[in-house]
């Protein structure tokens, strides 16, 4: 269950810029360390206290490196992607770009032709190739003042080149408008897409796979390959490993794939049946649900198996717990008042609350700070649809209608997006949306694709 490609980032000061080198050896750390600059970063402006008009043309590459030329094209395309994807600037449109000049280097931009296309702010850039090694150079130009206000330097493996993209958008958006992105995020999700048959005492069942992507939908990797029904993968919060539900012994376990270090971890053992975990904010800890004492029950444990304890006591079905930010509180999907609702309970085991009042409501999942609201799946018809609750005013709001059935939201780390699954296109497939209701994009297209979770 190895994951398909590791990476490094070591961050450090470079002038006025910074370092990005990408390794083959180690993860990810869960966010850049913090690091001092030798000046001080301008931040961009637009009218009137519109958001920036900001254009991201080609970046520079050698004429006689083709490869180097075509990184170049795909960095400045995904770069735009990834700031359009936030809607914290204006992104004028690259089709409308033709008729300026490229610059001929870096330190050269013709101002007053961006200015005639309303550009506030222009980002340049330049990759250049040593055998599998690259080196990428961005700017930020103030189009009004002709000035450079920030600027970055990369280098690495050539293997991808969408993780600098990402990168670049991630410290754009947090230098510049102050917001934690999530262009280096990933996705989890099952799938059935290599319409393979269990192996086992399962009969007549299609395979269900753990798949990981970018956030866009892009490198989509397949993580597990037991032949068997893998579903319901969470993140823990460094984005290292992933718990979720596995029949490859016929019966449902919770299984922890660390992706990068390509090792298992079965906390429970055969104890039980177990499904639906979810890892704690600190990721120390696990919820999930059990029919161990005979009913379905939400139990916490510590990540390793240890400190088991029983949260709830009903028979009806309680299950799909997901924590608070806080990890004081969780709610959960129960059909003890009769049809499915979601409810809340303390971590510790009191302060029981029901929360939605709907025909049918399932899959909750809670945001992260500062937002207090979780998202569910409700029954609005033939079919369902997400809809937000607001914990603080106690108000619900929907966000998809009625096109096909929507299920199984999940939130981006910064509270401004979530994925979820809809069969709108046919089949089953994962969706991203923001909380407005609004930039629904289609993120996966091959096979069935269930139940995502967003990394941090």
């Amino acid at each position: 269950m190895m994951f398909h490609r590791r990476l490094h980032l070591v961050l450090a000061p470079l002038a006025a810029s910074a370092v990005l080198v990408v390794s083959a050896q180690q993860p990810p750390p869960a966010a850049p360390a913090p690091r001092q600059q030798s000046q001080i970063e301008i931040s961009l402006t637009g009218d009137a206290g519109a958001p920036p008009r900001l254009a991201v043309p080609d970046f520079l590459a050698p004429s006689d490196d083709p490869e180097a030329q075509e990184m170049a094209r795909t960095i400045a395309q995904v770069l735009w992607d990834d700031l359009q994807f936030e809607r914290e600037f204006y992104m004028i449109p690259r089709d409308t770009y033709r008729t300026i000049p490229a610059a001929p280097s870096l330190g050269e931009a013709p101002f007053d032709r961006w200015r005639e296309l309303g550009a506030d702010g222009l980002v340049v850039g330049s990759v250049s190739k040593t055998g599998n090694t690259v080196r990428v150079e961005m700017r930020l130009l103030n189009v009004r003042g002709r000035q450079q206000i920030y600027a970055r330097e990369y280098s690495g493996s050539a293997a991808n080149p969408r993780l600098y993209a990402h990168t670049m958008a991630d410290e754009l958006h947090q230098s510049q408008r102050a917001l934690r992105g999530v262009a280096r995020t990933r996705l989890a999700f099952s799938s059935d897409r290599n319409r393979e048959r269990v192996a086992g005492p399962i009969d007549n069942r299609e395979v269900k796979e753990i798949y990981v992507a970018d956030y866009d939908g892009a490198n989509q990797r397949r993580i597990t390959v037991n032949r068997s029904l893998n579903i319901m993968p969470s993140w823990s919060p460094d984005g290292r490993s992933l718990v979720y539900t596995s029949y490859r012994r016929g019966y449902p376990e919770l299984l922890i794939s660390n992706i990068f270090q390509g090792t298992l971890e079965t906390p429970l053992g055969d104890r039980g049946q177990s499904m639906l975990g979810v890892f704690s904010p600190d990721g120390t800890r696990i919820a999930f649900a059990s029919n161990r004492d005979g009913n379905s029950e939400i139990y916490v444990m510590n990540r390793d198996g240890s400190g088991l304890r029983r949260l709830t006591t009903h028979p009806g079905a309680d299950i799909t717990p997901t924590w608070s930010p806080t990890g004081t509180q969780i709610a959960f999907t129960s059909d003890r008042t009769g049809s499915p609702q979601v409810w809340i309970i303390g971590a510790d085991g009191l302060n029981l609350r029901r929360l939605t009042y709907e025909s049918y409501a399932d899959r909750a999942t809670w945001s992260p700070a500062p937002y207090n609201e979780i998202a569910f799946a409700a029954r609005t018809g033939p079919g369902f649809d997400i809809k937000i609750y607001n914990l603080a005013e106690g108000q619900t709001r929907q966000i998809t209608f009625g096109e096909g059935t929507n299920e199984s939201p999940a939130w981006s780390p910064n509270g401004r997006h979530l994925a979820f699954t809809s069969t709108r296109a046919g089949r089953t497939q994962i969706f991203s949306i923001d909380r407005d209701g609004r930039n629904l994009r289609q993120l996966t297209r091959e096979g069935n694709n269930f139940t995502p979770h967003w990394s941090q």
